[in-house]
């Protein structure tokens, strides 16, 4: 199993509207091959970081899901966000083999 773990820090007052986002999200990736889970986490003590938290089978599903067109299409989508503020947001990518469960 792979884990991808995207941290964004969004303007503690702009969480609720990228919590609604994410909630809206358009799920393209559920139809990935590999994809097992998508979750939106919300630091209990920082309410302004927000994890994108994606689970694969392998790192292979990852990487075509990355390389893929529905992921330029979706993060395109995000570059041209109207809140510029939001849209300029460059998340800390962080990715995990699972090791032992």
């Amino acid at each position: 199993m792979y884990i991808v773990d995207s941290l964004v820090k969004v303007p503690v007052e702009k969480a609720d509207e990228v919590i609604s986002i994410y909630q809206n999200r358009s799920k393209s990736v559920d139809e990935q091959d590999g994809f097992i889970k998508f979750q939106l986490l919300q630091n209990d003590k920082k309410p302004e970081e927000l994890t994108v938290h994606t689970v694969w089978e392998t790192k292979e599903d990852y990487l075509n899901w990355a390389r893929s067109e529905n992921f330029k299409k979706i993060h395109d989508m995000e570059k041209n966000y109207p809140d510029q503020e939001l849209a300029s947001i460059v998340p800390i990518v962080k990715k995990y083999k699972v090791v032992a469960e």
